[in-house]
């Protein structure tokens, strides 16, 4: 099969899982720039459907989550403004297929970023402020048995985003060394720090404007950006309070609406 049909079907396959909420098989024979464009592809329909675009995330930043999935190497997503969720308010579980949660220094953008050639000075100086952040990932893909083109495929495996509501300029702390406690019904399930994403949060959206920059996309002025985990990501469904307590930038809750299923 040649490359196009191939990226339009797993588009298809992707779009349908959606429609569905049944997971599909993981895709064989995708190479990264493939999966880029099955990416793509879905996001012009949902652009062309009405939504809107309101940031990027980065995944797959640290090593406990890449030997979580299985994948070596960074990736990028969009996030849409309906993914958005208030601190603190349901969420309904039946949306997603299999989500798992985790905590994130998100960033709001004052002016665009724009690569290649972004240094981390340049990201710096872009930044607005910093927020606690929860990223609900979920995958369309069965099981999670994802690859790295799988996840890409897949806009890098996102569900969703709560974030906090205590704004920090970046002046005021450190993102390497600010630490997070990860709780799941009170009980203390991850920790971790701003080190695990590249070294720093702020590499990770440099890293993120120079590659997204030569396929023409500019991170604007109030754009939000998930730069990445600062620990493994923990299971959730209905009836689940996952909640990340930071150092500087407070706490963020996600709250997962539903019944819970029997044990």
């Amino acid at each position: 099969m040649s490359p196009q049909p191939r990226v339009a079907e797993a588009a298809r396959l992707l779009m349908q899982a959606y429609d569905s909420g049944v997971p599909i098989p993981p895709f064989t024979g995708l190479t990264v720039e493939d999966a880029y464009e099955v990416q793509l592809r879905q996001v012009a329909e949902w652009k062309a459907a009405g939504r809107i675009v309101k940031g990027h995330k980065v995944g797959l930043t640290s090593a406990a989550i890449q030997r979580q999935l299985g994948v070596d190497s960074p990736d990028y997503g969009h996030l849409f403004a309906d993914m958005f969720f208030v601190d603190g308010q349901p969420i309904p579980a039946d949306a997603y297929l299999s989500p798992r949660v985790e905590p994130e220094i998100g960033f709001v953008l004052r002016k665009p970023l724009a690569g290649p050639g972004v240094t981390v000075a340049d990201a710096l100086d872009a930044i607005a402020h910093a927020v606690a952040a929860l990223e609900i990932i979920d995958s369309r893909i069965e099981d999670w048995k994802i690859d790295l083109p799988n996840t890409i495929a897949d806009n890098a495996s996102s569900g969703g985003l709560v974030l906090g509501s205590t704004p920090l300029p970046l002046d005021a702390f450190d993102p390497r060394t600010t630490g997070v406690v990860l709780r799941r019904n009170g009980r203390i399930v991850q920790t971790g720090a701003g080190a695990a994403v590249l070294g720093s949060p702020v590499n990770a959206l440099a890293w993120l404007a120079n590659t997204v920059g030569p396929l023409g996309i500019t991170l604007g002025p109030g754009a939000v950006v998930l730069p990445g985990a600062l620990t493994a990501a923990v299971g959730a469904a209905a009836g689940d309070t996952v909640t990340a307590t930071f150092a500087h930038l407070g706490s963020v809750t996600a709250t997962f609406a539903g019944t819970p299923e029997e044990k």
